[in-house]
């Protein structure tokens, strides 16, 4: 089995659409996250089990940071050529994946929590398994 290590973000290019949000790597690849993200407010608490994204984007909506969190399928060579930046989060740890963003471990779920005063844009967190796909933003109160 192969090690994995955390991998820093480059800046992505964004579009917030009213279907849904896409996203395009640095290597031209893309992905697009379906439906209107739900508003909740900081913190929020992943469903459990599911594979956590976290895209930070800028006040125009078209440039933004993507981290897997706790991610462990793709390689770093992949994740440095796509952009995407990977954290590795154990139990009661945290990390930060952007400035005034951070995320705890937990056994199955990941919490993500936003200092809105230090983040001069938009917090989308993707929760996703082979059966369903749920997005969110991260609003303030």
């Amino acid at each position: 089995m192969a090690d994995h290590s955390e991998v820093s973000p480059d800046t992505l290019t964004v579009a917030l659409t009213d279907r849904g949000i896409a996203v395009e790597y640095t290597d031209g690849r893309e992905v697009f996250y379906h439906g209107v993200p739900t508003a909740v407010e900081t913190p929020h608490t992943t469903a459990p089990g599911k594979d956590v994204h976290v895209l930070v984007v800028d006040e125009e909506g078209t440039r933004g940071v993507l981290v897997y969190v706790n991610e462990r399928k793709t390689g770093d060579d992949i994740l440095d050529e796509s952009g995407v930046g990977r954290v590795l989060v154990g139990r009661e740890e945290e990390a930060m994946v952007f400035p005034g963003v951070t995320v705890d471990g937990g056994q199955y779920r990941v919490t993500v929590q936003v200092d809105h005063a230090a983040v001069d844009g938009r917090v989308f967190v993707f929760e996703e398994d082979q059966f369903e796909e749920r997005s969110f933003e991260i609003v303030d109160e």
